[in-house]
């Protein structure tokens, strides 16, 4: 553990960059950095992303849609490289004025509709389309107690444990128990409910699921932040079987490779514009 103690400064300053691996893109303000039009296609959706756990839940949905055969959810998926800055662009701030990965352009509507926020995007493209939201209203509240749960719950997994474990420029065991701690409770949240239903939200599957699979279900499958060993991820038996049905799914497994730029080749689809973009 540090010796040193940070005393805070009476007024907060700006004065160097910090957030380690990410603090080129950190500031303490809003808005565009710079003028450029985001590129559009020639479906109705127009989506502007990358394949981080956020990302991939919108894909993993349009990608499921498009199985069902909604047609209308025939998309284009362009690249948004974060860590160049893309998100700060005068085009992709119109779409989303808090500058975060993903962002939805619905075009199939008039005045064409804008819908940031991960969580809002699959509760949009889930009513638009009438798929993977029970419309009963108990299950569909159920449904939405998930999908909000992880909302809340991840960015105790991602800018919490996910940044002090694998990104931050110095390790600190304070940070690093406190948010390893909470990141422990919330999968044994899940592998109790997970215990008594096949699904978060019962016998279906659903937008729920997708949500939290793509942060928690790719951490009990060691594919994120390289922490499943030191989690214990495989201690959650009901979290693990659950995570592992899901990744087999064939649309899963095509949403993740949209808008993915690393890890093997054949896994990196920059940009999605037919099916066959996806082989």
């Amino acid at each position: 553990m540090s010796k040193a103690t940070y005393v805070p400064p009476q007024v907060w300053k700006h004065d160097a960059p910090s957030g380690g691996e990410f603090a080129n893109i950190n500031r303490p303000v809003a808005g565009p950095t710079h003028d450029k039009v985001l590129p559009v296609g020639k479906h109705p959706l127009q989506l502007y992303s990358l394949a981080t756990p956020n990302g991939v839940k919108v894909t993993i949905l349009l990608e499921e849609l498009l199985a069902l055969g909604c047609s209308g959810a025939e998309y284009d998926a362009w690249l948004i490289r974060i860590g160049e800055g893309d998100q700060f662009s005068s085009g992709f701030v119109q779409i989303n004025p808090n500058s975060k990965i993903p962002a939805l352009l619905d075009r199939s509507v008039t005045p064409a509709t804008r819908v940031f926020e991960s969580g809002s995007i699959l509760l949009y493209l889930a009513e638009k389309f009438g798929h993977f939201l029970p419309k009963d209203l108990t299950e569909r509240t159920e449904t939405l107690n998930w999908l909000f749960w992880q909302m809340g719950a991840a960015p105790y997994l991602g800018g919490g444990f996910g940044h002090f474990y694998a990104y931050a420029p110095e390790k600190f065991e304070y940070p690093i128990n406190r948010f390893t701690m909470e990141t422990k409770r919330q999968l044994d949240v899940l592998d109790r409910r997970l215990s008594e239903s096949t699904y978060l939200a019962g016998d279906h599957y659903s937008i729920a699921d997708i949500a939290i699979w793509s942060w928690y279900g790719q951490l009990a499958l060691g594919r994120l932040y390289s922490a499943g060993e030191f989690l214990a991820v495989h201690e959650y038996t009901h979290v693990q079987r659950w995570a592992q049905e899901i990744a087999k799914r064939p649309a899963v497994i095509r949403g993740l490779r949209v808008n993915r730029t690393w890890g093997d080749e054949a896994s990196q689809v920059a940009e999605r514009h037919t099916a066959a973009d996806l082989g």
